[in-house]
């Protein structure tokens, strides 16, 4: 494929926007990290994988082989074209096409969660990659997201999930109040991260089935929420750091969970 300008190029680009990704259902995958880990994990919803030249030879054994050996379309792209694709300057030669994944609230809890995260109002795409992908590395059960949130399918925040978007069920859609009553109907102890909490991290019960409750990165949690949940735990600082952000905080909150698992 060599014409920058074709009608397919501009469709998947177009992937950039968030309502041609709400529209189709579908989202683009940049960098051979991510793309990797759609082919390893999620090849039933991987439509086209495209590469350059170059590309094709450097992940052959990576990305090409797994992805014919799944019978997905792989296309030879020229640089030019995948430029045209991508939404970053540099791509690195490889970018997938993926349908969203769409579980559910109640697919979550039929699993029986011990460790959840919920995100609510969190609008930097960095952050709540980078929460995805600590959730991941933590051995969440699965990622919560508000209506009220960034799209996690949207380009910063897939490519800053590292892969792990692909590795566990990321929630997105819902509605933080009807989201804390249905996990507390489930026996899932809902816990507040937030300075003004009382109980220290160290000193949470993290024994049983939990979800940690994250707020907005400039303002924090709203005070309903913040009172609706079970309990409001603060991480300690020891230092002179005024806090932790957004991304810090839920990472460390996690590990503390994987601690007790």
């Amino acid at each position: 494929m060599d014409n920058p300008r074709s009608d397919r190029v501009r469709s998947v680009a177009a992937l950039s926007k968030r309502s041609v990704r709400a529209r189709t259902g579908r989202f683009a995958v940049e960098g051979p990290q991510g793309v990797r880990e759609a082919v390893r994990h999620a090849p039933a919803s991987v439509r086209d994988v495209y590469l350059t030249a170059e590309a094709m030879a450097r992940y052959a054994a990576d990305i090409v082989e797994p992805a014919r050996a799944a019978r997905l379309w792989v296309h030879e792209v020229t640089p030019e074209v995948l430029a045209a694709m991508a939404e970053t300057d540099a791509p690195q030669g490889v970018l997938a096409v993926v349908e969203a994944a769409a579980p559910t609230l109640e697919d979550v809890l039929a699993g029986g969660p011990r460790i959840l995260v919920l995100l609510t109002h969190v609008r930097d795409p960095g952050n709540a990659g980078t929460v995805i992908r600590g959730a991941d590395a933590a051995g969440a059960d699965a990622v919560l997201v508000s209506e009220a949130s960034v799209d996690v399918f949207s380009p910063k925040v897939v490519r800053s999930t590292a892969g792990s978007l692909f590795h566990l069920p990321v929630v997105t859609g819902l509605d933080v109040d009807a989201t804390l009553a249905r996990l507390r109907g489930a026996g899932v102890r809902t816990y507040a991260a937030d300075g003004s909490g009382t109980t220290l991290l160290p000193d949470a019960d993290l024994s049983g089935p939990h979800c940690w409750v994250m707020g907005n990165e400039a303002w924090g949690l709203d005070d309903a929420v913040r009172d609706t949940c079970d309990e409001v735990v603060r991480v300690p600082i020891h230092g002179l750091a005024e806090s932790l952000n957004l991304a810090m905080a839920a990472t460390v909150c996690l590990y503390a969970s994987a601690a007790h698992r």
